[in-house]
């Protein structure tokens, strides 16, 4: 702890993301949910033709091409979608323009097991929070955020780490309840199996779905979020970045992500071969004897057991494979897998089926 830190600095407990190898370290990584496909290779032409004299230019602050693209591909008017520097830009905007702070604000409701940021961004912003404990099937309890009294609603739909998605007519239940308050619903995942709530944004003017390109189309290097809501919620967005970065994109980026977005079917084929592959990992696992949730994301959560998952999970880093383990109430028994390649998945089957079958051999 250093003595020049600020009070909120030292009371700080930063999100921790999944482990990153070091440059050249050969490992299969299956820990951050990465897209394992290239992204569109009609971005190739563009990189090479780049022009680097540009960049002594500000880029377009309002990224009107990238949005233009965003727009054909969503079916929403441009003046529906912000653009910024990966989605978790997004959110901590979101957190500051729509969610109230101080001990006498009501409270945002969150689940109790979802992605590790959203605590993070409320302690941050002194945002008061009341976690909403999942059903024991760990689905979503709509009922529970059914609640006028509280200061908004932060869903990631599917969920992370479970990877369950919920129905759209759930969260239309929510945001009907939540007339005055803001309803945010991540959609990372969504593109893998979940039902968009972008439908719902002409009807809700609380919505406002937060969305990445990292997951769907390859681009996690390149950090790329958006937001899709009501024009009203996107000049909030616009007010709090025009108050921090009015530049969060850079030229590069925008002109990349324009491309990526235009390549619908690449982008599909690449979703195809990766539901194909959970699908079949999920097949293998059971057969394993492991209890797999339902999965509408591009990983797996697999209850590998409460007295084994790190084991299996420090067995495999040792053979070269990372995934996530999450040393938490409720889920300390899970790995979180994402879907690999059809050869790093061969990879993990065997090195999975080896774990297992060392702590069963143990056991006798």
């Amino acid at each position: 702890m250093s003595r020049f830190w600020n009070k909120k600095t030292q009371e700080l407990t930063p999100y921790v993301a999944g482990e990153q190898p070091r440059e050249g370290q050969k490992v299969i990584k299956l820990n951050t949910n990465e897209n394992p496909y290239p992204p569109s290779p009609s971005i190739r032409s563009t990189m090479d033709c780049f022009d680097p004299v540009s960049l002594r230019l500000y880029p377009d602050p309002q990224s009107l091409d990238l949005r233009m693209a965003m727009s054909d591909y969503f079916n929403v008017p441009v003046g529906n979608i912000f653009c910024g520097n990966g989605s978790d830009e997004v959110l901590a905007f979101a957190f500051q323009a729509f969610f109230e702070s101080g001990a006498e604000a009501r409270p945002l409701l969150l689940p109790d097991i979802s992605y590790s940021f959203y605590p993070v961004y409320a302690k941050l912003y002194d945002i008061p929070c009341k976690n909403i404990p999942l059903r024991e099937d760990m689905r979503i309890d709509v009922a529970a955020f059914c609640d006028k009294e509280c200061g908004g609603v932060v869903i990631a739909n599917p969920n992370a780490p479970t990877g369950i998605s919920m129905p759209l007519g759930e969260v239309e239940s929510i945001l009907k309840a939540n007339p005055n308050r803001v309803v945010l619903i991540d959609e990372a995942y969504v593109v893998f199996g979940g039902e968009s709530a972008i439908a719902l944004i002409d009807r809700y003017p609380n919505l406002l779905v937060v969305g990445t390109l990292s997951k769907s189309h390859a681009l996690a290097g390149l950090r790329l979020g958006y937001a899709i809501a009501s024009e009203e919620l996107i000049e909030g967005l616009c007010r709090i970045r025009d108050s921090f970065n009015s530049y969060p994109l850079d030229r590069f980026a925008q002109k990349i992500a324009e491309i990526a977005v235009r390549d619908r079917l690449w982008t599909e084929e690449s979703t195809r071969k990766i539901l194909a592959t959970r699908e079949r990992m999920q097949v293998a696992f059971l057969k394993m004897g492991l209890d797999v949730l339902p999965s509408s994301a591009n990983f797996l959560f697999v209850n590998v057991g409460e007295n084994r998952a790190e084991y299996v999970y420090n067995y495999l880093k040792n053979e070269g494979i990372l995934v996530r383990y999450f040393k938490k109430l409720r889920i300390s028994g899970y790995l979180r897998i994402s879907v690999g390649t059809d050869n790093e998945v061969n990879a993990l089957l065997t090195a999975m089926s080896a774990a297992i079958n060392s702590i069963e051999e143990g056991e006798k």
